[in-house]
């Protein structure tokens, strides 16, 4: 599960690098630059949710220790 999670976190790093290249900042809201910007913030989301996950699953690997 550790590897799945950092190969999904690599990929929304990548959709992030993809996206910052279809950005036009002369018209940063219109046409293709909102679609680039709504996948960046997704992909950032993507992101928190899976290191939220993974440590909640840190947590649960130490409580079962004790």
């Amino acid at each position: 599960m550790k590897i799945f999670t950092y190969i999904l976190i690599f990929l929304a790093l990548a959709l992030i690098i993809f996206n910052i290249t279809i950005l036009d900042f002369d018209h940063l809201f219109e046409g293709d630059s909102v679609v680039g910007l709504i996948g960046i913030a997704a992909s950032f989301c993507a992101i928190f949710i899976l290191l939220i996950f993974r440590m909640s699953k840190m947590i649960e690997e130490k409580t079962k220790d004790k």
